[in-house]
C-alpha cells in the first residue's frame, strides 16, 4: 500500500472536464436524492462559519465560496488542494478576492509554514481520503493552522452503519473500488473521535449518509 500514490490518484480524478459537471452531478442530484443530504444544508454552514482570514481545504469547485458574504472586501482566503486544476479554476472564480494557492498533501507529516486562520473549512474531503491510512491525522494537521478559538467546519460521507438506498449504495461502493471514496470504515464514533482529540469542543449533524460537523480549537 502506497498511501501517498492512492491520495494523489484520488486528487487527479478532478480534471477540468468532470470539474465542468460536478457541481450539477453532486451539488443538484447525488446531495439531494443519494446522500439525502440537500446542498442547501452545507451552504447554510458556509455562510455561518466562513471567516474573512480562511482556509479551504480540497476547494472542488469553488461552489460554496461562491455563496458566502464577505464582510470585507480584501479577505484573506487561502486555497489548499493537491490538484493544479483546482486550485486554477476556483482562484479564477474567485479573482476579486485574489486568493491563495497552495498544493499540500494535508495528511502529510510535514505542512506548509501559514499564519493562522480564524476559520477552516475540510467538506467532502475526509471521505475521499484513503482507508488505509491514518486519516486522523488530517484533524490534528488542519489544527495546527487554526487561531485559538478558530472553528474548522465542513461535513464528510460515512459508509459504516448507514442506512442508504439500493442506488446510494451502488454508487458508493463503486467510487471506492475506483478510490474515489476510502470511508469503508468512517462512522460517527470514528468521526467524533478524532474531533474529540484535535478539539476543545466539537458539534456533529447526521443527515442522511453526510455528517455536518463544527469544531472550535
Amino acid at each position: 500500500m502506497n498511501t501517498a500514490n492512492d491520495i494523489q490518484a484520488g486528487a487527479a480524478i478532478y480534471n477540468k472536464t468532470v470539474l465542468k459537471v460536478y457541481d450539477l452531478w453532486v451539488h443538484g442530484f447525488s446531495n439531494h436524492y443519494l446522500w439525502r443530504c440537500p446542498t442547501a444544508h452545507l451552504v447554510a454552514l458556509y455562510q455561518r462559519y466562513t471567516s474573512n482570514n480562511h482556509l479551504e481545504v480540497g476547494v472542488g469547485t469553488g461552489f460554496f465560496l461562491q455563496r458566502v458574504f464577505f464582510t470585507q472586501l480584501k479577505p484573506r482566503i487561502v486555497l489548499m488542494d493537491l490538484n493544479a486544476n483546482t486550485l486554477e479554476i476556483v482562484s479564477q472564480k474567485l479573482q476579486q478576492f485574489q486568493p491563495a494557492g497552495v498544493i499540500n498533501d494535508i495528511l502529510a507529516g510535514k505542512q506548509p509554514n501559514l499564519p493562522l486562520f480564524e476559520s477552516i473549512a475540510f467538506n467532502y474531503v475526509w471521505h475521499c481520503l484513503p482507508a488505509e491510512a491514518d486519516k486522523e491525522q488530517a484533524f490534528a494537521n488542519l489544527a495546527n493552522f487554526l487561531q485559538p478559538n478558530g472553528v474548522l467546519f465542513g461535513s464528510t460521507l460515512l459508509a459504516k452503519d448507514i442506512k442508504q438506498n439500493l442506488p446510494a449504495k451502488a454508487l458508493m461502493k463503486l467510487y471506492q473500488h475506483k478510490g474515489i471514496f476510502g470511508n469503508q470504515y468512517d462512522d460517527l464514533a470514528r468521526l467524533e473521535t478524532a474531533l474529540k482529540q484535535h478539539f476543545s469542543r466539537y458539534q456533529i449533524q447526521q443527515i442522511g449518509s453526510a455528517a455536518l460537523f463544527v469544531a472550535w480549537k
